[in-house]
């Protein structure tokens, strides 16, 4: 019983500490660094380090190793028992029954420290075999911190729920998994939410009135296509266009990531939370000497001076500005607390409830976002969202098919067995 009371808390913290990763990174966007007096808005620079909040996110994963480090030491010196016991979870009787590990630990807590034990242990130099998943984490993290400088925090998460896309296509193209007919109409449904919260984001700015009418509700397909005719070209209109392109392009490099670990520990066997602590610390490695190398062949030129790899610039505004410092800090720890808590729970609920947490986080975000003012509400962008739901969870097997001949036994398959979640 005391053990099923710390999951809410985990569940609770992992939600939090995933909302709070999205909306402290935009939050740094918003900080003005110079100009900050021009009258004219659009004049004033904010922080615009997306390589810097990269490294920033493998900090807070390289964190874990301390994580890693405290649980050592409470089975070695608190601990009465010598290990942790193994028990069957599954309830016959429940739907989500299927998509529970037949062996959760007793306890939650520990449960980003089980590994399965007929597997090689992944050690020596093949734990540099880690460093490529870490790369694909740069390169789709680098593109959604870029992607986030032109879009705000609900449209930038919405459109990470591409992200089954392409884990659905790569399962079936490298991991040889199977995707019945209505697994591709979520799919399909995913790319039709996306395309429409995209089409919110270009087309409705924050100024613009909400309609508050039932006749407008009726209206709002044509209005959004007479909007979009008149607004498309428009310079804002396009940087929120390549914003959610950025976005929604990184997911391949999560996919990919994701593909990549499933590839991996298939084979090799490694605590969840020590795989996240070495993808932290290959991570920041490789991020760094990127930047440095970036830095002098770009940054320190007058034409790439203020600009994204300006390594002098990006580090004089996070020691010169308390507000970037201090939340800098804190995306660290909401990133090593996001995993942890993360990989407590992704093992101990259902699919249902790690979807739900998922849905719940991206709500979280656009109602802080709205009570903020950093953004208004769109109609729009509540059908876009409703579709990217509906097509996850149909993709997932939480909602039934549409058609009675597309519901299948019990033969379906998970596509990622050792279910990833996301670093940040």
């Amino acid at each position: 019983m005391a053990v099923k009371a710390v999951i809410p808390f985990l569940v609770t913290m992992m939600l939090v500490t995933g909302v709070c990763n999205t909306l402290l990174t935009k939050y740094q966007d918003n900080i003005c660094v110079r100009d900050c007096d021009a009258p004219n808005p659009k004049d004033r620079r904010h922080f615009e380090q997306p390589v810097i909040q990269t490294a920033q996110m493998f900090v807070g994963e390289s964190g874990c190793w301390i994580i890693v480090g405290l649980i050592s030491l409470f089975r070695r010196y608190f601990s009465k028992d010598q290990g942790y016991k193994p028990v069957n979870s599954v309830d016959p009787e429940s739907d989500d029954a299927s998509s529970v590990r037949s062996h959760t630990p007793i306890n939650p807590a520990t449960a980003a420290l089980v590994v399965k034990e007929d597997r090689i242990p992944l050690k020596g130099w093949k734990i540099l075999l880690l460093a490529l998943p870490a790369i694909c984490d740069i390169c789709g993290t680098t593109l959604m911190n870029v992607g986030l400088l032109f879009v705000v925090a609900s449209i930038y998460q919405m459109t990470r729920g591409a992200l089954v896309l392409f884990v659905g296509l790569f399962s079936v193209l490298f991991l040889k998994r199977r995707l019945h007919f209505y697994q591709w109409f979520a799919l399909a449904t995913v790319v039709i939410g996306v395309a429409i919260v995209g089409l919110a984001g270009a087309i409705y700015k924050d100024h613009k009135a909400v309609p508050t009418s039932a006749s407008a509700a009726m209206l709002l397909i044509r209005d959004a296509a007479i909007t979009a005719s008149n607004k498309a070209r428009s310079p804002e209109a396009l940087r929120t266009i390549i914003g959610i392109l950025l976005i929604a392009g990184a997911q391949i490099f999560t996919a990919s990531q994701f593909v990549l670990e499933e590839f991996i520990l298939e084979k090799y066997a490694l605590e969840p939370l020590k795989v996240v602590g070495w993808e932290g610390v290959f991570g920041f490695s490789v991020t760094v000497i990127g930047m440095l190398i970036l830095h002098a062949a770009i940054g320190r030129t007058p034409s790439g001076r203020y600009g994204y790899f300006d390594l002098v610039e990006g580090w004089k505004e996070i020691t010169h500005y308390r507000a970037i410092g201090v939340s800098s800090i804190a995306i660290m720890f909401s990133i090593g607390g996001f995993n942890f808590f993360g990989l407590s729970v992704t093992r101990t609920v259902s699919a249902t409830s790690r979807s739900t947490i998922d849905t719940c986080r991206t709500l979280f975000i656009w109602i802080v976002s709205l009570f903020l003012g950093w953004e208004t509400f769109k109609w729009l962008q509540v059908l876009g969202f409703a579709l990217l739901v509906y097509g996850t969870f149909l993709f997932n097997g939480l909602v039934r098919p549409p058609l009675r001949a597309c519901i299948v036994g019990d033969e379906r398959e998970e596509l990622l067995e050792e279910q990833p979640i996301e670093h940040q």
